[in-house]
C-alpha cells in the first residue's frame, strides 16, 4: 500500500516537473516572437484560413519574419494553400523545424506531422490542448516579427487552448457581410470577453464581387456589416476583402495569390490589412 502510494507520488512529481519544463520552453519560444495573432471566425465557410494565409504572405512580402501555425486539427488546410509538402524535420537544437515557404515565412501544421495526409484526427479536448502546447514548446520558430495562428471556426478547444497558452495573443475575427455570419461573431466577441482577451480587430471577407466584364460591383453577401459590427463593439475594423474566384484557384493549387494577382482588388486589400496591422503594432 505504502509502495503504491510512493510510486503514485513520484509519478505526480514527474508530471508536474514535465509541465514546468514545457511551460519554460513555451516562455522561451514566445519570448522570441514580437506579435501574436489568433485568427478566429464565428462560423465556417467565411474564408478564415484564406485570410490567415494571405495576410501572412502579405506581411512576409513586406520583409517581416512571419510564422503561421495551423491549429485546425481536424481540417488543416494551411500547408495545401501554401503549396507545402513533406514532413516537419528537426532543427539543430533537436526541436521541430517549421516548413519554409520563403525566406521570411514558415509554417507548422498537424498535417505536416502525419505520414498519411488523409488520416482523420479523432481527438478529445485534453489531447488537443497537449498537441497545441507541443506545437508551441517543441517548434523552433526562432526570431519572428509576427505569428499568425489559424484556428478552426467557433469557440471550442483549439482557440481556448491557444488563448491559455499564448497569453498575449491578439484575437482577430473574420466574417462575411451577411446577417447570419454577423450573429455568430457576437459569440466570438463574448468568447474573448470571457477569457479576458481584448479583441484586436475584425476583417470583412467576400465583401462584394467586381465583375471582370463590366467592372460593376455585385454585393453577393451584402456589404458593410462587418464594419458596422466593429463600430458597435468598439473594435478595430481592419478592412474588407472582395470576393475573387482567383483566390479560390490559388488556394486549391497551392500558389501565391499575392504574387500571381498582385494588381487585383483582393490582393491590394490583403496588403492594406497587413499594413494596417503593422501600423497598429507600431512597427
Amino acid at each position: 500500500m505504502a509502495e503504491g502510494s510512493e510510486k503514485s507520488s513520484r509519478r505526480a512529481q514527474d508530471q508536474q516537473r514535465s509541465r514546468e519544463i514545457q511551460q519554460q520552453e513555451i516562455k522561451d519560444v514566445l519570448g522570441k516572437i514580437k506579435h501574436k495573432f489568433l485568427v478566429m471566425s464565428g462560423k465556417g465557410g467565411v474564408g478564415k484560413t484564406s485570410v490567415s494565409v494571405n495576410i501572412a504572405i502579405a506581411m512576409a512580402n513586406k520583409g517581416y519574419k512571419v510564422g503561421i501555425m495551423d491549429v485546425d486539427l481536424h481540417g488543416p488546410d494551411v500547408p495545401r494553400m501554401l503549396g507545402l509538402d513533406g514532413m516537419i524535420g528537426a532543427s539543430e537544437n533537436q526541436k521541430l523545424a517549421p516548413i519554409p515557404y520563403s525566406d521570411t515565412l514558415k509554417a507548422v501544421s498537424i498535417e505536416s506531422l502525419m505520414p498519411n495526409k488523409d488520416d482523420a484526427v479523432i481527438w478529445r479536448g485534453p489531447l488537443k490542448h497537449s498537441a497545441i502546447s507541443q506545437f508551441i514548446s517543441d517548434v523552433d520558430w526562432g526570431e519572428l516579427d509576427f505569428l499568425i495562428v489559424d484556428s478552426p471556426p467557433g469557440t471550442g478547444d483549439e482557440p481556448l487552448s491557444v488563448a491559455q497558452t499564448i497569453t498575449d495573443c491578439r484575437p482577430i475575427i473574420v466574417t462575411t457581410p451577411q446577417e447570419v455570419a454577423l450573429w455568430d461573431i457576437r459569440k466570438s466577441i463574448n468568447f474573448c470577453k470571457k477569457i479576458e482577451r481584448e479583441l484586436f480587430g475584425l476583417v470583412e471577407n467576400m465583401s462584394g464581387y467586381v465583375c471582370p466584364h463590366c467592372g460593376k460591383t455585385v454585393e453577393l453577401f451584402g456589404t458593410g456589416g462587418g464594419e458596422k459590427t466593429a463600430k458597435e463593439f468598439g473594435i478595430n475594423f481592419l478592412g474588407r476583402i472582395p470576393f475573387d474566384p482567383n483566390l479560390v484557384k490559388a488556394g486549391d493549387s497551392g500558389s501565391s495569390f499575392q504574387d500571381a494577382y498582385r494588381d487585383s482588388e483582393a490582393a491590394k486589400a490583403f496588403d492594406g490589412i497587413a499594413g494596417h496591422l503593422v501600423k497598429l503594432m507600431g512597427k
